[in-house]
């Protein structure tokens, strides 16, 4: 067997890890075209690196097919409802630096918190019949923090494409949605609840905990360890 290490398989994720890896020594190449997911590992002996997308790793880590893994905490944290007892966080990376937030119109200039996003809630179902929609791809990390927050009366919709735009197609009320900059938001006339920030997310290193692995396979994982932590 050997350690299998699951890094995203393109764009600056994937560049960022490499770099990461070979400032600590480990050299992580991909082989073959863009369209193949295989490549290499050096500097070490017994890993192989898997290529996948960053939202297939959390997964693959869960499953144990994957011994470490690198992906966004945003996205640990909404794929598997009990994380902590399927993987743990060795070490954050310092990139992929992205919030989770709420974030409703500009224009709702008396709807700046959570308790304020509850009352217009509650108006807005008064007045159309319907529930407030907040348009989202993180429904259960959003769905628990409103919650936790004392929102009631909204509906969850999913967005799986450009969710700032939602509201001005008139398909969504509000979002929650990862954000870097901001700029995307105030260009789609939204601000962030001054209490929406819901997750702080960026580029971990994962281990898994049901992952099998041989007494030379712990050998070559503290090794591993030692060079990167």
């Amino acid at each position: 067997m050997t350690i299998k290490l699951g890094v995203p398989s393109k764009g600056r994720l994937m560049d960022k890890t490499f770099e990461w890896f070979a400032a600590r020594g480990v050299t992580l190449e991909r082989t073959g075209s863009d369209r193949e997911y295989a490549g290499a590992v050096g500097g070490i002996e017994n890993v192989s690196l898997i290529l996948l997308s960053a939202g297939e790793i959390p997964n693959e880590l869960a499953a144990g097919r994957i011994h470490l893994g690198v992906t966004g905490t945003d996205l640990v944290h909404e794929k598997l409802a009990r994380w902590d007892d399927l993987v743990i966080p060795l070490q954050e990376l310092n990139f992929g630096h992205a919030d989770l937030i709420i974030a409703v119109p500009q224009a709702w200039v008396d709807v700046d918190t959570l308790d304020d996003l509850d009352a217009a809630a509650a108006a807005f179902r008064a007045r159309h019949g319907f529930r407030l929609r907040i348009a989202t791809k993180y429904h259960r990390l959003v769905r628990n923090f409103l919650k936790e927050g004392g929102v009631a009366d909204y509906a969850l919709v999913d967005s799986q494409g450009a969710t700032e735009g939602t509201v001005a197609n008139e398909t969504a009320e509000a979002i929650a949605d990862i954000t870097s900059s901001g700029e995307t938001l105030r260009a789609n006339h939204l601000k962030v609840l001054s209490d929406g920030l819901v997750l702080a997310s960026q580029a971990t290193l994962w281990r898994a905990r049901t992952a099998q692995m041989s007494d030379q396979d712990r050998v070559t994982l503290t090794a591993l360890e030692k060079m990167l932590l």
